[in-house]
C-alpha cells in the first residue's frame, strides 16, 4: 500500500513516515521546506533502514500536484502539510487561508481526478475555539477564534463535500491536542524555526541554554496551581493514531472525525517540573500576565478513538519530557546544527 504523506519532513509528518515505513507501508512525502528540513527526512530512512521518495513542492502548485499523482500510484494520502502558529496566523490570516484551505482543496482536486480516495486529515482542537466544559468531546460546537482555527474548521467542510461526490470516499479528521516528545532514538523531535510558539519545546531551549527563561502566562486560573491546563500527547502515541486512522479506512467510507488526546490535563508548572525530572537541572521562569484568548483548561475525551479505532495513548508525561530532552541535548541547535 503506498501513502503520500504531505508535509511529511515536519515535526509530526516526519514520526509519521517512521510508523508507516516500520508497518511496511510504501511512503512518497511532499513537502515545501518551508517551516521543516530534509535532514528529518534522511533520519527516517536511517530509522527504519527502508527508502522513500520526497518531492520538494508546495500543494498550491497543481502542475506539480498533478505530475506527482501521474508518478506514483497512491491508495491513500495523509494531511499534513500546512502553516500551524496560532500567533501568527492573526497576524498574517491571509497567507494561513492562502496556505492551508488552497493547497488542501488543491490537493482534493488532484486526489478526485486521479481517483484517490483515502484521507487521514491533520485537523486540531483549535476548532472548537474557546470550550465552555472540559473534556470535550466530538459534539462540542465548532466555533474557532483565530484564522488557523478557521482554515482547519475550512478545511474539514471542505473534505466533507469531496466525500460526498463519492460514496466510497473516506475520510478522517483527527483533531488532536498538544502533541510533544520526540523518537525515542532522540534523532527525530521538534525543531521549530526562531523563538518556539509551544510550551515544550521553549522549555527544552531554557534547559539546553538557547533561551534564558520561561514565561508562564498567568498563574491566576480557576486550576489547581493556577496555570494553564492542557492535554499534552506524546507524537508517538499522535501518528500511531494515525496509522489506526488509515486501518479504519479500508472498511468504513464516508466521513469520521475524532479527537486524539489522554483525557488528561497538564499544568504548565506540572509540565515544567516534569521536565526539570527529565533534566536534571531546574527551569527558570517568571510568571506574567495572562495572553489574551487564553483558556485556563483544555483536554479530550478521547473515548471515541477508543471504540472506533482501538487507539488509546501509552506514554505518560514523563516519557513525553525524556524524549523530548534527548532530543534537544543530541540536537541542541536543531537539525541544522
Amino acid at each position: 500500500m503506498k501513502v503520500l504523506v504531505t508535509g511529511g519532513a515536519g515535526y509530526i509528518g516526519s514520526h509519521a513516515c517512521v510508523a508507516l515505513l516500520n508497518a511496511g507501508y510504501d511512503v512518497v512525502v511532499i513537502d515545501n521546506l518551508c517551516n521543516s528540513s530534509a535532514e528529518s527526512l534522511s533520519r527516517v530512512r536511517a530509522l527504519t533502514g527502508r527508502t522513500l521518495n520526497f518531492v520538494q513542492a508546495d500543494l498550491c502548485d497543481a502542475a506539480a500536484l498533478d505530475d506527482l499523482f501521474r508518478a506514483h500510484t497512491f491508495d491513500a494520502v495523509m494531511h499534513f502539510a500546512g502553516l500551524k502558529a496560532v500567533g501568527e496566523s492573526v497576524a498574517f490570516p491571509l497567507r494561513y487561508y492562502r496556505n492551508n484551505v488552497i493547497g488542501s482543496t488543491t490537493l482534493l482536486e488532484t486526489m478526485l481526478a486521479h481517483g484517490v480516495k483515502q484521507l487521514v486529515f491533520s485537523s486540531s482542537t483549535t476548532v472548537y475555539g474557546w470550550p465552555s466544559k472540559v473534556p470535550i468531546d466530538e459534539s462540542a460546537p465548532v466555533v474557532p477564534v483565530n484564522a488557523y482555527g478557521r482554515s482547519k474548521a475550512m478545511i474539514e467542510t471542505i473534505i466533507a463535500d469531496w466525500c460526498t461526490l463519492d460514496p466510497t470516499h473516506a475520510a478522517i479528521n483527527l483533531r488532536y491536542f498538544n502533541p510533544v516528545g520526540a523518537h525515542p532514538s532522540g534523532q527525530l523531535g521538534e525543531d521549530p524555526r526562531g523563538i518556539p510558539n509551544n510550551l515544550m519545546p521553549f522549555v527544552a531551549q531554557v534547559a539546553v541554554g538557547r533561551q534564558p527563561k520561561l514565561r508562564v502566562f498567568g498563574d491566576d486560573y480557576p486550576t489547581a496551581d493556577g496555570t494553564g491546563v492542557r492535554d499534552y500527547i506524546h507524537v508517538v502515541d499522535l501518528v500511531e493514531g494515525h496509522l489506526a486512522a488509515l486501518s479504519y479506512l479500508q472498511t468504513t467510507p464516508g466521513l469520521t472525525t475524532v479527537n486524539l488526546g489522554t483525557g488528561q490535563g497538564v499544568s504548565v508548572l506540572d509540565l515544567v517540573r516534569a521536565f526539570e525530572r527529565a533534566c536534571g537541572k531546574p527551569i527558570p521562569y517568571d510568571i506574567v500576565a495572562r495572553r489574551p484568548g487564553d483558556v485556563a483548561a483544555c483536554y479530550a475525551d478521547p473515548s471515541l478513538a477508543d471504540r472506533l479505532l482501538g487507539w488509546r495513548t501509552q506514554r505518560d508525561l514523563d516519557a513525553m519530557c525524556g524524549d523530548a530532552w534527548r532530543f534537544q541535548q543530541q540536537n541542541p541547535n536543531g537539525y541544522g546544527g
